[in-house]
């Protein structure tokens, strides 16, 4: 296999899988901004085009659409384990609102601007960017792309709290654009992609600050964690793996100049390679750990790679 074919290190490498998504000929990508897999290793892709959603088979075989109702919004995308089944949570950074769906694209749950009159007016927008669920139903929602807050519901969307604010200490936060809830160290933490200020915030369920983890990163967009590790998006051109100590074990796909060149993320067709990326911004790992990246892209751009 070629050098073009292989991503990682020494310690950590995969095989790229070209061509991956087959769409129909009718279909279009518009920006991939998210990406999960499900107990079956089906992929769904989250993206700006209409219809906004589509599903894969983990061979790349085009399934399904749906979704026409998030055209031009459809960002944030995670898909929660519950007693019942899958779910699937999105943001819609359109229509300022999170939405919970089943796997077949049933609304279930909509939650919007919450009534928050010293955070939100005219003005001051809710835009949210990613959510995340706890072990008992809580929801968290990050509005990354409004007034840098983090909000906290039940599971019936019932309003708890809010923290975070715009700034540049512990606590503050400067476009909390992924959230994701960690459960490797025995306890539940709540990670917060703070993208703007560079770095992951960490704080607890109940968002008291705990630490902050600043090496190996640049533009972490959210998370997913397999195992003991946690996956990376960086939208400066990686995708970044850590370990259980949230110590890093590889990038992959690194591209130092994609993110520099004039026009990113939107460059020529000419530029691009299939084993460097320019701007991840969503990211899973299925049960045979193969990993897939959707980029932030107009036309979208959407890889696999098979662990080696």
């Amino acid at each position: 296999m070629s050098n073009q074919s292989k991503l990682g290190n020494t310690v950590r490498s995969y095989n790229l899988v070209p061509g991956w998504a087959k769409l129909p000929a009718d279909l279009d990508f518009g920006y991939t901004h998210g990406i999960v897999v499900d107990q079956e290793d089906n992929v769904y892709v989250f993206h700006t085009g209409k219809p906004s959603m589509f599903k894969f088979n983990q061979d790349g075989q085009f399934l399904e659409a749906w979704g026409e109702e998030f055209e031009g919004g459809a960002h944030g995308f995670y898909l929660n384990k519950e007693q019942d089944g899958e779910y699937l949570y999105v943001t819609d950074t359109a229509r300022c609102n999170v939405v919970k769906m089943d796997l077949s694209g049933k609304h279930l749950l909509t939650l919007e601007t919450p009534d928050r009159a010293d955070i939100y007016n005219e003005e001051l927008k809710f835009v949210p960017t990613d959510v995340a669920v706890s072990a008992n139903g809580d929801i968290y929602v990050a509005d990354g792309y409004g007034q840098s807050w983090i909000h906290q519901y039940t599971t019936a969307g019932e309003y708890i709290r809010s923290w975070g604010g715009k700034g540049t200490e512990y606590g503050q936060l400067n476009c909390p654009h992924g959230i994701s809830i960690d459960t490797r160290s025995g306890e539940e933490e709540v990670y917060v992609a703070d993208r703007g200020n560079h770095r992951i915030q960490v704080f607890t369920l109940q968002g008291d600050f705990k630490r902050v983890i600043v090496d190996d990163l640049d533009m972490p967009c959210s998370f997913y964690f397999q195992d003991d590790e946690v996956y990376l998006p960086d939208l400066d051109s990686r995708i970044t793996i850590l370990d259980k100590n949230d110590r890093l074990i590889c990038h992959l796909g690194e591209d130092q100049q994609a993110y520099k060149q004039t026009g990113w993320p939107n460059l020529p067709k000419t530029y691009y390679r299939d084993n460097k990326f320019s701007s991840p911004h969503g990211v899973c790992v299925d049960s045979h750990g193969s990993v897939y990246v959707a980029e932030w892209i107009f036309d979208g751009r959407v890889t696999k790679l098979s662990r080696s």
